[in-house]
């Protein structure tokens, strides 16, 4: 798509190319959904009756370690928002570098906390150094959409910061970082209820996010911005999970009945999410309002298009809503996506956690957290596990002093003891002669997305671990990470049968596919905690507390022949994966049900 003009605000009314423009918008994460899949997504979004894509952008994945960058294949956001314009689409870039989303640290990348100094989304001069350096380099990849009548007719400045508010110089450091770099789209803030109430900028435009037409919002946001035209940033079609609760839902009906009205008002509106896709790999983020809850693998979201792809009832009923607000017909909705349910398969071999051990590992007098590990060229650890050990020479009361980011599976000599995390923060050690191993297995289960606590989202062990009140010493720390690289090293010596009492441990087994690979679920009854890797592909974590009990396995990520698949279990395996066509969502909780304090 091309322009001659861009998109302005100077009335009540969006123009576009110099005419009255509504957006009627819809959220896609590129990161999200398989490359392979990108077209299909964008063309349902088409024929739903969007005419305008909205994406963050995660610093945490285009830059992993201080000035490495990615934009290619997964990350190649260049070519989804071209993808879009030749679909007919306009692109809103959202590229924080904060964005939330659910996704770890708020897209933050992890190595930004090896600084003990640290203050996130300030003008504090090492968070600001590494934004300039990191928005140099998306700004030069976008540039070519963003002038000459690019498709992108919009970016957002940060995001959501009224929520935060920590530097009233922040955001126009932001607002300059972008401009600066011949950014001359119009800028846009994004904000909930409460946090609209922090101080605009100069020629940028509020818009507002919500669920409810609640406390008269969307006046609020008029009586603000006289005379300037009044958008939705996000509706929030339906909610994220935790790990523990039920899944939430969000009605249809009730859902269609707001955007009427939102639409009867005249007012744009972008669905977040129009599509939520999956976390991949270990990227979920967290919530915590007094109690550290971690989000599920699946960003399934309740949305229009489900987590594989299907046009669901809000699909079809925001349809017929939006072809409205069209003078031609809409056109044809793309066919779902064929899937399968695979026949179960047995595990074959594994291999202990403890076998793998050599692989990776560093002496440390006190116990030091992930993102101060000395891996990665001295980035440090990002995600994964850490699994930190020393000698004991008594049993007794061994106390975390809540030192534990965020879970840890206790051993000694090997043998599980069990569990340290945000709610338990002492265990007894059993009584043993000489000297003994003490190992604690950690994980990062997700670092927090949204709040004031993005500063204290260092994860392993953070602090002295106390035993019988004396601090520990002497640590040999491992780093497992578990990226493809960490898996491909000791795939060859999976070599023993399956034991299902060798725990913690990797179990292998591998997917026949004889016929053109389809999407599927994987289901893991009997098991316990853990991850799954299909090709070296990570899937995500799955835990029997659900709600989540499948994991999403894209048909692109298979091949005909055979798969292999690796499952890191923690606690308690079973001897076969099982697949089916459909997820199971467990039980479901209204999202209207919940206080409206949690939807901010």
């Amino acid at each position: 798509m091309s322009r001659l003009e861009g998109l302005k605000a100077n009335s009540s009314q969006f123009t576009l190319e110099g005419e009255p423009f509504r957006i009627l918008g819809g959220s896609i994460h590129y990161f999200r959904v398989p490359r392979a899949y990108w077209k299909d997504r964008l063309l349902k979004m088409k024929a739903c009756g969007l005419n305008t894509l909205t994406t963050y952008v995660p610093w945490n994945l285009h830059e992993p370690e201080r000035g490495i960058f990615y934009f290619q294949d997964q990350l190649d956001v260049k070519a989804f928002v071209t993808l879009a314009a030749e679909l007919g689409l306009w692109v809103i870039l959202r590229p924080g570098p904060y964005i939330c989303a659910e996704w770890d640290l708020g897209g933050l990348p992890s190595w930004l906390l090896r600084d003990k100094n640290m203050r996130l989304r300030t003008t504090y001069p090492g968070f600001t150094d590494a934004v300039s350096l990191y928005l140099d380099k998306l700004i030069s990849v976008m540039r070519p959409l963003l002038v000459k009548g690019g498709p992108i007719i919009a970016v957002q400045v940060e995001n959501e910061y009224g929520s935060y508010a920590m530097d009233d110089q922040y955001m126009p450091f932001i607002k300059n970082c972008l401009q600066s770099r011949g950014i001359n789209e119009l800028l846009l803030t994004s904000d909930n209820w409460e946090g609209l109430r922090y101080e605009g900028m100069e020629d940028v435009l509020k818009t507002i996010n919500l669920q409810r037409l609640s406390f008269g919002a969307i006046q609020q946001l008029a009586d603000m911005q006289p005379g300037k035209p009044l958008m939705v940033m996000e509706y929030w079609s339906g909610w994220f999970d935790v790990w523990g609760e039920h899944h939430h839902v969000f009605h249809a009906d009730d859902m269609l009945a707001v955007v009427s009205e939102i639409l009867e008002r005249g007012v744009s509106i972008n669905l977040y999410m129009f599509h939520g896709g999956t976390s991949f790999g270990f990227m979920n983020g967290a919530m915590d309002f007094g109690t550290y809850k971690p989000q599920v693998t699946s960003y399934d979201y309740d949305a229009p298009l489900s987590e594989a792809g299907d046009c669901t009832t809000k699909y079809q009923l925001l349809r017929n809503l939006f072809s409205q607000y069209h003078a031609e017909p809409l056109p044809e909705v793309p066919s779902p996506q064929e899937r399968k349910a695979y026949g179960p398969v047995l595990i074959q071999h594994h291999l202990s956690l403890w076998d793998s051990l050599h692989f990776t590992e560093k002496v440390s007098e006190r116990p030091v957290n992930m993102e101060n590990l000395p891996v990665n060229s001295n980035n440090g650890q990002s995600f994964g596990y850490t699994l930190y050990e020393t000698t004991i020479t008594s049993g007794g009361a061994l106390n975390s002093r809540n030192n534990i980011r965020d879970r840890a599976l206790v051993f000694v000599d090997r043998c599980c003891v069990g569990t340290l995390d945000y709610k338990t923060h002492e265990l007894v050690l059993p009584d043993g002669k000489g000297k003994r191993t003490l190992s604690l297995l950690v994980e990062n289960c997700g670092r927090v997305n949204f709040g004031k606590a993005l500063d204290e989202q260092r994860k392993g062990i953070i602090g002295d671990i106390v035993l019988n009140h004396a601090p520990l010493r002497g640590f040999t720390i491992f780093c497992l990470d578990m990226k493809p690289n960490f898996i491909k090293r000791f795939v060859s010596r999976f070599e023993f049968p399956s034991c299902k009492t060798c725990l913690p441990g990797f179990f292998q087994t591998r997917l026949t596919v004889d016929d053109p690979p389809r999407d599927t679920f994987i289901k893991l009854p009997g098991w316990g905690k853990g991850v799954v890797f299909v090709n070296g592909q990570n899937l995500g974590r799955h835990w029997f507390v659900g709600p989540q009990h499948f994991l999403y396995l894209p048909a692109p990520w298979l091949k005909s022949g055979e798969n292999q698949i690796v499952v890191f279990e923690e606690q308690k395996a079973n001897d076969k994966i099982l697949f089916d066509e459909n997820p199971d969502h467990g039980k479901t909780i209204d999202v209207y049900k919940l206080p409206f304090c949690t939807l901010l």
